[in-house]
This record gives C-alpha cells, structure tokens and sequence, in this order.
C-alpha cells in the first residue's frame, strides 16, 4: 500500500490548507514576536522610558512583513495597519509581555513546552504570509518569476529586513546587522519557501499547491522544534552553503587579496617593516651619537649649564619683545 496514502496525505494537505489562522495562530505570531523584541539588548529600558517607541517597534515586528511588501507593490505602507482587529489584538499582547503584573505573562511563555508550541505555530504563519506575498505579486505580474520571490520573501521575513529601521526607531543604529549581510535562518528558510512557491505559482514545479504547503510547513515547525530542544543555532544548509560558497564564489584572481589568509599574512608583513625601520632609526641616532647601538653619556655639568643658557636666551627674548612693544 502507499506510504501517502496510509498517512492520508492528501487530506491533510487539504486540511493545512482549509485551516484559518486567525485568531490563534496569529497570537501566536504576535507573541512570539513581541517577545523576541523585549529580548533585544536595550528594549527594556526603552519601554520604561518611551513606551510609544517601543509599540511602534512591536508593531513593526508583528506586521513588517506586510509594510515591507505593500511599499516594493507601491502600496501605502499602513494598509496593514487598517485591520483593528488585528492591531488591537497585538497590541494587548505587546503589553501584557512588556508591563504585565509580575511578568507573568513572559514567564510563562518563556517554559520551554509552552514557546515551542507557539513557536511552531509562528511557523505555520510563516507558510501562509510566503504564499500570500507570491499569489500578490503573481495577481499583478503574470511572468514575474523574480519578484513574486522578492515579494514572498518580503512578506515573510520582511521583519528582519526592516530591523536597522526598527532599530532606529529605539535609537539604535547598528549597519552591521544588515540582513543581507549575515541571513539569520528564519531569512533564509523563508527565501527557499518564496523560490518554491514561485515555482509552483508559474508552473516550473510540478506540484499542487497544498501539498508544497504541507510539506515546506511540516519542515519548518520539525526543524524548529529540534533547533529549541538541542539549543543550536546552525542552519540544516550549512554544509550545501558552504560547498556552493567554495565553488562558485571564492574564485582564484588578484582580488584574493582581500581573504581573510592574505590580510594576515599583510599584518604580518607590515608588523616585520615597522621593527625592522624602528631598528634601522635607533642604529642611526646611536651611530650619530658616537658609539653604534649605545647613545653617548650626557654629562651632568653640561646639561646644566645648557638649561642655564637656555633660560638666559628667553628672558633676553622676553626682554627684546617688551622693548619693542614700548
């Protein structure tokens, strides 16, 4: 008998599919959210201090997504806000995890079962927020292969790709944590879904479309999972990013220069050049002094009798400024 058939997966493909995300999974994505920006360095001060700032930035993490993609689709980037419903409901929950009576609310869902169920249910959102940024697009740009996938990627990562924006909002500006630069995993994983998507969305994949739903969604939530139980952080891509990494972009050209290997071995270098001048100076002014590598005494008497001099030449310098002022 067939494996898919004996685990019915055609029915549960269709029943992801059917299943509604508001209003649970959608608190959970705000939760989630929400609580990954209390955890920023800073964000606590900043809440006590300027409490409008940081619901500015947790909206930004609940529905950055949607800014982002309505503003490359030319759309007014607070069209996501006009749903009240679904910002008051952040917003209660951006307050219960930030001001709640004993902090409750984050003490509870920092237990570790309790975040990894809503951790997996953020997951779930994140499948429909990728297909939604591609069906968007693909409704506007029948060919557009390239940006129903900047459109999906944007829709469901768009909160890592605006955090120097969000960060500015806190008064913190930190270029160096460009998403572009170093993608997170959640960036990544979302750019692979919108690929896929757009894929199927232009026929190049031949699969149904709730069945690329269940299987990218059941890969997601298992993966995040077993990335909460054992405490890593690594990407399952890393070795195939790695490899594609040293074949097709490391290269063999003068531009080499500017790995990593050949700038220590230029420190190196500069390092040997400037002892290597230190000496050749100390061995001059040695040999200018007398004696090579040994400086010639200074005898007490003379050095006296110089500073002597010396203080006689600028009071006598003092004294021919003020004749000539009078």
């Amino acid at each position: 008998m067939d494996l898919l058939g004996v685990l019915h997966f055609d029915q549960l493909a269709h029943g992801l599919a059917n299943l509604s995300m508001f209003p649970y999974f959608d608190m959970a994505h705000y939760i989630v959210s929400v609580m990954a920006l209390r955890e920023q360095p800073g964000v606590l001060q900043v809440s006590r201090v300027s409490p409008l700032a940081c619901w500015f930035s947790s909206m930004l993490f609940c529905f950055g997504g949607a800014v982002l993609s309505g503003i490359m689709l030319a759309e007014p980037p607070v069209a996501p806000l006009s749903n009240s419903t679904s910002v008051l409901l952040a917003s209660v929950i951006w307050y219960l995890v930030f001001y709640c009576p004993m902090d409750l609310v984050y003490g509870y869902a920092s237990l570790l079962p309790l975040r990894l169920v809503l951790s997996g249910m953020k997951e779930v959102t994140r499948t429909w927020k990728v297909l939604g940024g591609v069906t968007q697009a693909h409704s506007k740009y029948k060919d557009g292969l390239l940006v129903m996938i900047a459109i999906g990627w944007a829709r469901g990562a768009g909160g890592g790709l605006i955090s120097n924006f969000e960060q500015l909002v806190r008064g913190v500006w930190k270029p160096e944590t460009n998403e572009l630069l170093k993608m997170s995993y959640p960036t990544k994983i979302t750019l692979i879904g919108a690929v896929l998507f757009a894929l199927q969305q232009t026929h190049y994949l031949p699969l149904q479309k709730h069945h690329l739903m269940f299987v990218y969604t059941v890969f997601i939530v298992v993966n995040k999972s077993r990335m909460m139980l054992t405490g890593s952080s690594t990407s399952p891509f890393a070795t195939i990013e790695s490899a594609l990494y040293k074949t097709l972009f490391t290269g063999y050209s003068p531009y080499a220069a500017l790995t990593s290997e050949v700038k220590s071995a230029c420190i190196d270098s500069g390092a040997i050049n400037k002892t290597t001048s230190a000496a050749a100076t100390t061995t001059k002014e040695s040999s200018e002094n007398g004696s090579p590598g040994q400086q010639a005494p200074i005898s007490p008497v003379k050095g006296q009798r110089g500073s002597l001099e010396a203080k006689e030449e600028s009071q006598n310098a003092a004294t021919t400024d003020c004749k000539k002022t009078n």
